[in-house]
């Protein structure tokens, strides 16, 4: 049984770091872990165009603490009225790396959000000749779809003509959570990939709602069936290169979070990849965390893999009740719990 594990050090391929006081508290937790991370746009108001993606870079880069290197990835907001060419130059000026789909009203800040796919493809062709990835919240948001059942309804009227109108396009399934997405996935040639958050691995349905509502283990897409959680645990320590690392940590206040309609969003970044490192040592693929966590996202956006290295333990590591991030109190993933593992250096 190995104790301790080195890898190249990781990124995250989905974060949201919010803005103002709220992103000074919690972006140390982030780049403490990975070198990169593709950054969420749904800022009120939510980030459009490359001018906006430009000047969230620059308020992410002065709130780190001094030393800490990081690289934000930033992306852009899609909306019914996006422009294509802003897209294409914010790609080529190496300030966008993705752009990111949202349908209306489908998760936090999203009410700006796409009202008709179809409509984007002269967007999507744009993004297809630019080389610019596309990252997917894939639920649609029709009130007559069962809450659980919106990944599957998305990809069977959106997703699979996204891809097989736009080939050469670059789709990324985010924080794919169900059996039915990682078969699509899997089954989807090459320029089709998922990321795969913590909670997901870890939690069902049940987690939120046995027992009474656990309002910290509401997230959108929300946790399923747990043959969806098995589904996701397999895809993601199989050693697939088509699955990679998408925390998805998305911090609130605690009061938001524990009120008459609570936030949707679990903030996972102070504990990451000892949350994750603990599913790859109970499946037995310790030996694979290295390609999920570290190679096989660079490997799909064509960046170059990172040079240092971080190193996890054996010994456990306890997490907190409650994480203050200036003077907003936030409860983290896994709280109150002990980890099996901790990061040791990185």
């Amino acid at each position: 049984m190995a104790d301790s594990l080195t890898i190249r050090r990781p990124d995250d391929w989905h974060v949201h770091l919010r803005d103002g006081a709220m992103l000074h508290g919690v972006v140390a937790h982030t780049a403490r872990q990975f070198a990169r991370a593709i950054v969420m746009p749904n800022l009120s108001p939510p980030v459009t165009a490359t001018a906006a993606a430009q000047a969230y870079r620059e308020r992410i880069l002065a709130a780190l603490p001094d030393g800490l290197p990081f690289e934000p990835l930033m992306t852009a907001y899609l909306t019914d009225h996006t422009d294509p060419a802003d897209l294409v130059r914010g790609k080529g000026e190496g300030v966008l790396t993705a752009a990111k789909l949202y349908p209306a009203n489908a998760t936090t800040n999203s009410a700006h959000g796409v009202s008709d796919i179809r409509h984007l493809a002269p967007v999507l062709g744009a993004m297809e000749q630019a080389g610019l990835v596309l990252c997917v919240h894939g639920e649609v948001t029709d009130a007559e779809v069962d809450m659980f059942d919106r990944e599957a309804v998305f990809i069977d009227r959106h997703l699979q003509w996204i891809v097989r109108e736009f080939p050469a396009l670059k789709v990324v399934l985010e924080h794919v959570t169900t059996e039915d997405g990682v078969q699509f996935v899997e089954a989807a040639g090459p320029t089709v990939a998922a990321t795969i958050t913590p909670q997901h691995l870890h939690l069902n349905r049940n987690a939120m709602l046995v027992g009474g509502m656990r309002p910290h283990a509401y997230c959108l897409p929300v946790a399923k069936r747990e043959r969806h959680r098995i589904a996701l645990r397999k895809a993601a320590t199989s050693g697939s290169a088509k699955f990679f690392l998408g925390t998805d940590s998305a911090p609130h206040p605690r009061h938001d979070k524990e009120s008459s309609c609570g936030c949707a969003g679990i903030f996972n970044a102070p504990f990451a990849l000892e949350s994750y490192l603990q599913v790859f040592d109970d499946e037995g693929a310790l030996d694979r965390f290295e390609s999920f966590a570290s190679l096989n996202g660079p490997a799909f956006y064509g960046l170059p893999i990172n040079e240092a290295t971080v190193t996890l333990v054996r010994g456990g590591v306890q997490v907190s009740d409650e994480i203050a991030a200036g003077e907003t109190v936030i409860v983290p993933f896994h709280a109150g719990e002990t980890l099996r593992w901790r990061l040791a250096s990185g």
